[in-house]
């Protein structure tokens, strides 16, 4: 297999988020590429399925560890865990983040706080607890290392009635290419996957049921892009999933701010 082809063979890759949609997706492709796997979430069973599933499928080791990352010491914890199973992280994919439907006005406070805490604030303390270990991995073995966030195309522009979500992914793209700079002759390949709309339960668990898009990316979509992304030499700071959705945010960048935030609002207003 080519160097510049992402290789984590012998590696062990954390993935949060990891009880469904995506981060299940992210786990499968890692454990199939042979990286060992460090899975949490909130839901233990889940990710205990997950992790008897990949065994059997891949031979693969995983280690699952329950938690809810937006509590106020979950990633020092963590942290912790990883130092007492002398486990060193090699691949780290901050998947584990949520968003919220409705006016903010018409929003719970304490919700909107624990989005931020867990979209913006634990993703940020558990990239930098992790990069020194991300980045020797990197020089010990080209190719095998990397730092996945994911943030979205709601990044590109502010999204009304997921003004918070919205706000807190266009941070994660923004730290995310400020890292990619940053690291960029340590080997360690590094990108932020911006997805438009997935068909998982992130809108269920956002409170709306029914949406204006009239098609959704598959888990599978966002996967051959993300590692698409990672297979090359020199991996983005940022990757688009989806042909229309990379074209959108191109050309929303270019036209007056006005018109992109009505375009977004009348995309995203209540129906019905």
């Amino acid at each position: 297999m080519s160097p510049t082809v992402f290789n984590p063979i012998g590696t062990t890759a954390l993935v949060t988020g990891a009880s469904s949609g995506l981060g299940v997706g992210y786990a499968h492709e890692l454990a199939r590429r042979g990286a060992d796997l460090v899975l949490t979430a909130r839901r233990q069973e889940q990710l205990e399925g997950l992790a008897v599933e990949l065994a059997e499928k891949y031979g693969t080791v995983s280690t699952v560890i329950p938690l809810d990352l937006a509590g106020p010491d979950a990633v020092a914890e963590l942290v912790v865990d990883l130092e007492t199973r002398r486990i060193t992280v090699g691949t780290l994919v901050n998947n584990a983040g949520f968003g919220t439907y409705g006016a903010v006005i018409d929003s719970d406070p304490a919700r909107e706080t624990e989005q931020v805490a867990l979209n913006v604030q634990s993703l940020t303390a558990l990239t930098r607890a992790l990069l020194p270990g991300l980045i020797r991995t990197a020089r010990a073995q080209p190719g095998s290392a990397a730092l996945v966030n994911l943030a979205s195309t709601a990044a590109f522009q502010p999204v009304p009635q997921m003004a918070v979500y919205a706000a807190t992914k266009a941070y994660v793209l923004s730290y995310t290419e400020a890292l990619w700079y940053e690291t960029r002759a340590s080997g360690l390949k590094v990108t932020a996957i911006c997805p438009g709309p997935v068909s998982t339960e992130f809108f269920a668990v956002a409170g709306r049921t029914t949406t204006a898009f009239r098609s959704m990316l598959t888990v599978d979509d966002v996967m051959r892009t993300s590692f698409a992304a990672l297979d090359r030499a020199s991996t983005p700071p940022h990757t688009v999933s989806g042909r229309r959705n990379a074209l959108l945010a191109g050309i929303g960048g270019r036209l007056p701010h006005r018109l992109v935030v009505t375009a977004a609002g009348r995309l995203t207003r209540p129906t019905g």
